[in-house]
């Protein structure tokens, strides 16, 4: 949804940068994202919710996030796959960088091939 200015004034996201203790950490790491990915395939306000691993840093993900707005993420925050997330990743890492931004432009999923 556009404004008058052709601004995107909706969607809400997110780049969270993790980084592992080490490679037996960042596989447990792994592990317990791929249980939370379950929960969240079942946000409706969830449009995009990625990790990735850099290229030549294997001990880091980095996570994009894209909800419809600010309010979808604040739900993604409270279901119980989400906390159940945020209380187990602190035993295998040792920095996180969150960086939230806004969307202004751009080309996003829609329709069925998105989920």
């Amino acid at each position: 949804m556009t404004n008058s200015g052709g601004a995107v004034n909706s969607g809400y996201a997110l780049t969270v940068r993790f980084t592992t203790r080490d490679a037996d950490a960042a596989a447990q790491f792994d592990a317990l994202v791929a249980r939370t990915l379950e929960g969240i395939r079942t946000e409706p306000g969830t449009l995009v919710y990625v990790s990735h691993t850099p290229v030549d840093e294997p001990l880091v993900r980095v996570f994009y996030e894209l909800y419809a707005d600010e309010a979808a993420f604040q739900a993604h925050e409270e279901e119980p796959h989400t906390r159940h997330m945020l209380k187990e990743r602190e035993q295998y890492l040792t920095d996180i960088e969150v960086t939230f931004m806004h969307e202004t432009a751009g080309k996003r999923p829609s329709g069925p091939e998105a989920t």
